[in-house]
């Protein structure tokens, strides 16, 4: 069975954005049908809407595309649960805490971010990956 991988926000906005090397590294990420949750799809709108000035028509068409290319995680109470966990034990800050536990709920064995220690393992189940790291 292939490895799950989560993409975080970070990647998705890189995705998205102009021809660049980051961009090169990103986009072939969307290709396995990756996992992103709720949160991943309300802060990308809020990058589309507020810094890339995006008209709400094109923000919505590209969270409708992104829904077609991931699996989607709905962010639950246990998962905020878990969040406080993450937070407490890693010294991660609330949102990154938030990523981390929705991919570990999901199962994803790969967590795709440049926010986070390059390497990384959480709970003995979710590596870390920035895709930009050499």
């Amino acid at each position: 069975m292939p490895a799950k991988a989560f993409i975080d926000t970070n990647i998705v906005i890189y995705a998205l954005g102009p021809h660049s090397p980051k961009a090169a590294l990103a986009a072939p990420l969307f290709a396995s049908n990756p996992t992103i949750s709720t949160q991943v799809l309300s802060e990308t709108a809020n990058v589309a809407l507020k810094r890339l000035a995006l008209p709400f028509a094109e923000t919505r068409k590209l969270l409708s595309t992104l829904q077609s290319l991931c699996r989607v995680e709905i962010i639950v109470p246990p998962t905020l649960n878990r969040s406080f966990e993450i937070a407490e034990r890693y010294g991660f800050s609330w949102y990154d805490s938030l990523i981390v536990a929705t991919a570990l709920e999901a199962g994803c064995t790969t967590l795709y971010t440049e926010d986070l220690h390059h390497g990384q393992v959480i709970e003995g189940k979710l590596t870390i990956t920035n895709p930009f790291s050499n």
